[in-house]
């Protein structure tokens, strides 16, 4: 029975890690097992911080809404009760985009919530 090294599978698996860590600087890109701890900690990281790219825009909006009302004389949170009780139903990346770039139609939105 022949030996078996299995050589195209693992140069394929090396070629692979290799191309994903073509960015990091010296060894971590030419040398195997450094690039493979590189890769895993990139790969790791990447993924974690596809959910908090999530929670830092919701946090933007947030912030951007709520600066909008209080140049309206109003809380955030009075703000959003309002729109929900007048089934308004806008949701936050809206409602910053509308509030970074067209004040009228926000103090639009402000006044019916305000009941004026």
């Amino acid at each position: 029975m022949p030996r078996v090294k299995h050589s195209p599978a693992s140069r394929k698996r090396r070629k692979k890690v290799l191309k994903l860590a073509k960015g990091a600087r010296g060894g971590r890109s030419k040398l195997y097992r450094t690039a493979k701890e590189t890769v895993q900690r990139a790969l790791s990281y990447a993924y974690r911080d596809r959910k908090t790219r999530k929670r830092d825009y919701r946090n933007l909006w947030i912030n951007r809404i709520n600066a909008a009302c209080r140049r309206h004389n109003m809380s955030y949170s009075k703000f959003i009760k309002g729109l929900k009780e007048n089934k308004i139903e806008l949701n936050r990346k809206m409602l910053a985009e509308i509030a970074a770039t067209d004040d009228n139609n926000f103090s639009k939105l402000v006044k019916l919530v305000k009941g004026e």
